[in-house]
Formats: structure tokens, sequence, C-alpha cells
């Protein structure tokens, strides 16, 4: 027999014993700590997300799960942290609606492909983003400050989480819409830029619903209004951008995936865990309070859902300009 064929025989004879490994994989799964990475700082939208859903693995699995920050370039770090790690189902990342903008794109040149290096693990929910003001500022209401933005073009100075991030972006098409002009400042996290819009070093922003609404609870921000279709519960006298603003409708979102190569018995059996802590109604009020509307998808929906998103986004972003210089 030649080498050749020795090979293929040992890999036919092999070939059985590969399903039974991944198997045994995902019996004994998790048998260690599991590592969560998010692309933005804490005290951020993602980390407050990605913690209830650690609490609730915690106390399912027995195991400890590690949220990861690795904020920078609107979640791009993050990723690029998440595709070095050994894909062995211990090693998840927290894809936003940010890093799907970044990666449609804003930022070109990437050293992954998002669609094609991440698989699904579960869809979470969609959240509105809250356009906060400085309380002195003297504008109560969207049509008030879009008129004192046009009356002085450039003079009102907006902060996102960085360049390319979902703030950023949310606020070039409010701009977009509005036909004004307000001058981006970009923060290492949207935490850093809602403390200036409150000392006023800068005056507004958008911010994320569980961001955000601490802020509006307390009287230190005011909430102009919501960017999706409708007003959300949580703040219904925040009137949806879009009385203002016709046809204005944008939101954030939040997902599990996993690196490329994480078995695939791993993958549904962290898919299936996911949801049934979603799905709980204990977890779906927590979530619900941080003004999540919850989706829960499995691998198949989180799909679909991203194949959609990635349509809409890479449109958006051709339409706004928003391309990171």
């Amino acid at each position: 027999m030649t080498f050749r064929k020795l090979l293929v025989a040992i890999a036919v004879l092999a070939w059985p014993f590969h399903g039974v490994t991944h198997a045994a994989q995902a019996d004994a799964f998790p048998d260690k700590p599991i590592r969560l990475i998010i692309g933005s700082a804490p005290g951020s939208g993602p980390d407050i997300i990605a913690r209830l859903i650690a609490e609730h693995l915690v106390n399912a699995w027995g195991k400890q799960v590690v949220v990861d920050p690795r904020p920078g370039v609107a979640g791009i770090i993050s990723a690029e942290q998440a595709l070095r790690a050994n894909p062995d189902g211990y090693t998840w990342l927290l894809v936003t609606s940010q890093l799907f903008i970044a990666t449609s794109g804003v930022y070109p040149n990437l050293k992954f492909d998002l669609d094609r290096d991440f698989p699904s693990i579960a869809m979470i929910g969609l959240v509105p983003y809250i356009l906060l003001t400085n309380p002195k500022l003297p504008a109560d209401s969207v049509p008030e400050l879009i008129a004192l933005a046009k009356k002085s073009p450039g003079a009102l100075r907006h902060g996102s989480g960085g360049t390319g991030g979902g703030e950023h972006f949310t606020m070039e098409m409010f701009k977009r819409a509005a036909g004004i002009n307000i001058v981006h400042v970009p923060y290492k996290g949207i935490v850093q830029a809602l403390l200036d819009v409150m000392a006023n070093q800068i005056q507004v922003s958008f911010a994320v619903f569980p961001v955000g609404k601490p802020h509006v609870d307390s009287g230190r921000l005011r909430a102009l209004g919501v960017t999706t279709a409708k007003r959300v519960g949580g703040l219904p006298d925040a009137p949806a951008i879009s009385e203002t603003l016709p046809g204005y409708d944008t939101f954030g979102w939040y997902s599990v995936v996993a690196p490329r190569g994480t078995p695939e018995a791993v993958l549904a059996k962290s898919s299936a865990e996911v949801l049934r802590g979603i799905r709980q109604p204990a977890f779906a009020d927590k979530l619900r309070g941080h003004g999540i509307e919850i989706t829960a998808g499995g691998r198949k929906e989180l799909d679909q859902f991203r194949a959609q998103e990635r349509k809409r986004f890479t449109a958006l972003v051709k339409a706004t300009g928003a391309i990171a210089q």
C-alpha cells in the first residue's frame, strides 16, 4: 500500500469518530469559563446586556462567564480579538448593529469578514436610541433642536462612542433628514460622550435606551425623542422622531456569535440555552426594563436577520457617505 493510500484509509476509518468527538464535546460543554467579548466600554448598552446574559448562563451551567470589554473602532477590535481565539466554544462575541454598520463600508480593508467568520448563536432583541441633550440647551423638542441648528450651522456639537458607531450613524441619518449641520466629536465610548453632554462641553448625543434612560430619569439629560417609528413604553413622553421627520426609523440590536470553526454541536447547545434564558419571564422582564424589544431568534433566524441588515446598512452607508477617513 502506498503512503497516499494509507492516508486515505486512515481518514476513512477515522471519519465516523469525527461526529462522535463533536457530540462528546457538546455533552461536556461547558467545563470551564466562557469569555464573552464586547466591542464597547463598561457601562455601555452591550456591557449591560452581556452581563444579563452572563448572569443567566452562570445560573444555568454553573460556570463563570467573563464579560471582556474590547472597545475601539466601532467594535472592530473586539471582532479581531475574538477571531484570534481558539474556536472551541469558549469564546463568544456580542455582535451589535454598531459593528454591522462599521463593516458595511464605513471601514475598508478589514482583517475579517463578519458574515463569513462568525457563525450565529442567538438573536437577543432590538433597542431604540434616545436623542439626548443638555437640559440647559434652549431646545425642548425635536423641532426646536432643528431650528436651533439651522439658525447657527456648525455651532452645535454631538458626541458618539466612535466614528462609524451606532450613535454617529444615527445622528448622520438625523442630520440628513433634517437638513442641518451638527459637528461630530468622537469619543472612546458613549459613556464619556454623555458625561461631556452633561458638562455642556458638547450639546447633544444619541444613546441606546439602557444607557440613556437612567440619565433622563435623574434629570441630568433631556430626552427629545426616540428613533423607532413609535414611542416606547419606558419613555412615553418622548415622541418618536418620525413625528417630526416622517420616515425616520432606526434601532440598535444585540446578538451573540462565535468564531468560525466552533463545533456545530456546541453552537446548537449554546443557542438553545441563550434562547431558554431570554424566554424566561424574569430574564425577559429585565431585558424589557432596559428597553429591549425581545426577538429571541435562533441560529437560522439570526442568519436571515443579519443578511437583511447587511443589505440595509450597506445602502445607508452609501447614501449618507459615512466613510471613516
